[in-house]
């Protein structure tokens, strides 16, 4: 019977859910089995018919899930049950062979591994195919004039496309971080029981290097009778760093989606869903909420992961329970997370006609860093400038008077400026600085890279 939410399928793809479910889990322990087995034959220590049996038996079709949960009761060794189970359906002569060398964590440290290869290209793929979406919504709005926003107060003028192209920059950074970690966490170990090799005999490495390779995996770096930690540290870290910049986008949504704002809309479907149990009328962010609240979760797995770090002596197993939560939930939390931001991002609804009225709000604040830069190019010091501008500002907004008013009220402004000068200084669309160019490089820059990926998996 279902339990938590994960095993009801409510959150992760079932393409993700799949590479950790309990069948999954079980096959790719049989396919490190199988290749160690491989691997000893290859170098003549067992033969190769015996390892023709392993290899061809190493199936969830003949090592049945339930067997080796039913071993596992009696003997509380889940790993020692699947070699039992696998034991029995296998050969007296093949069956002697099955293990050879071997400690557990060899089995389930590669097998994790193998789980880590499918999850992340997942990820790599939803990270891609969000990229994507946004890099239309940049070119789409790189013209669509909003308030830029610090402390929650309007700061200056920005591009709604603008928010998309530093967005889009930031997943080609989690991309990139993706592709650098597979090299340190797409890695097995098949050296013993504290990593010598000792009981692999003395073609240890020789049979770690075929075994490996034939599962696509490489020797981890110096290990004891575990891949060390810091490895799968730094994986958690990776997938929870992905979770914070998706938060982030789903803050941004929330935020601009406030009644008062309305700048932006995340999709609805107004023909069935609903938004509130008590108001009817109210359509919720619910779904840059679930992100959110899924991102909080995430974080929440870090503790563990860091904790694994430092284990005693070359193991003990304070991290093995807790990895059989962290790992799947890592990956299946945050493949919600990318395909929840896609579908927010494909279905987003933009109100151009608010961000306009928003920018009205202050009629003409936000440009006041224009006039103090033109009264420094007439002559006034920089510093003189930013007062009168600040003073000019204050009276403005405490007496509710149009900015362009009081500036036109003010001597020392007017010394230097003309009304025709006040009215261009005033025009939204002329502070915009380079953010034309600025989004022109990241969009050049991303769709570069995105062909560039597209050539390498060619």
């Amino acid at each position: 019977m279902p339990i938590l939410p994960i095993d009801t399928g409510r959150y992760g793809s079932d393409e993700i859910r799949k590479v950790f479910d309990e069948e999954s889990r079980l096959q790719k322990i049989l396919d490190v089995e199988a290749a160690v087995a491989y691997a000893h034959s290859k170098i003549g220590n067992i033969p190769i018919r015996d390892a023709e049996e392993i290899m061809a038996k190493a199936t969830t079709r003949y090592v049945k899930l339930e067997r080796c949960k039913e071993i596992d009761r009696l003997i509380g060794h889940d790993l020692m049950a699947v070699v039992k189970a696998f034991t029995e359906v296998c050969s007296p002569s093949a069956s002697r062979w099955i293990h050879f060398g071997l400690t557990s964590a060899d089995v389930e440290d590669t097998a994790y591994a193998l789980q880590f290869k499918e999850a992340l290209q997942i990820i790599e793929d939803g990270l891609i195919s969000l990229q994507r979406v946004m890099l239309s919504l940049a070119e789409r709005y790189k013209g669509t004039i909003m308030v830029g926003r610090t402390h929650g107060q309007h700061i200056g003028v920005i591009t709604l496309g603008l928010k998309f192209a530093v967005w889009i920059r930031e997943i080609s950074r989690h991309l990139e971080r993706l592709r650098q970690l597979k090299s340190r966490v797409l890695v097995g170990k098949i050296m013993g029981a504290v990593g010598t090799g000792a009981g692999l005999g003395e073609h240890a490495l020789k049979i770690q290097e075929i075994a490996l390779e034939k599962l696509g995996l490489k020797p981890a770096d110096m290990v004891t009778q575990i891949i060390q930690r810091d490895v799968h540290a730094e994986l958690v870290s990776t997938l929870t760093l992905i979770g914070a910049s998706l938060e982030k986008f789903a803050v941004e949504v929330r935020n601009l989606q406030r009644t008062e704002i309305m700048e932006v809309i995340e999709p609805f479907k107004v023909e069935c869903q609903v938004g509130s149990s008590a108001m009817p009328a109210k359509r919720n962010p619910v779904k840059s909420e679930r992100i959110c609240s899924l991102a909080k979760l995430m974080r929440g797995l870090l503790i563990p992961a860091f904790e694994n770090v430092a284990l005693w002596h070359e193991r003990d197993l304070t991290n093995s329970a807790n990895e059989r939560f962290i790992f799947a939930m890592s990956f299946i939390l945050l493949d919600e997370m990318i395909r929840s931001s896609k579908a927010v991002f494909e279905g987003l609804t933009v109100k151009p006609e608010n961000m306009r009225r928003n920018i009205e709000l202050t009629g003409g604040l936000l440009l006041s860093e224009n006039i103090v830069r033109k009264l420094v190019e007439k002559g006034m010091g920089r510093q003189d400038a930013h007062e009168l501008v600040r003073v000019c500002s204050m009276k403005s907004l405490c007496e509710d008077k149009p900015f362009i008013e009081v500036l036109k009220s003010d001597p020392k402004v007017m010394g230097l400026l003309s009304t025709e000068e006040l009215v261009k200084l005033l025009d939204y669309s002329s502070y915009l600085g380079v953010t034309e160019k600025l989004i022109e490089k990241a969009l050049a820059t991303t769709r570069d890279e995105l062909s560039s990926n597209i050539n390498i998996k060619s």
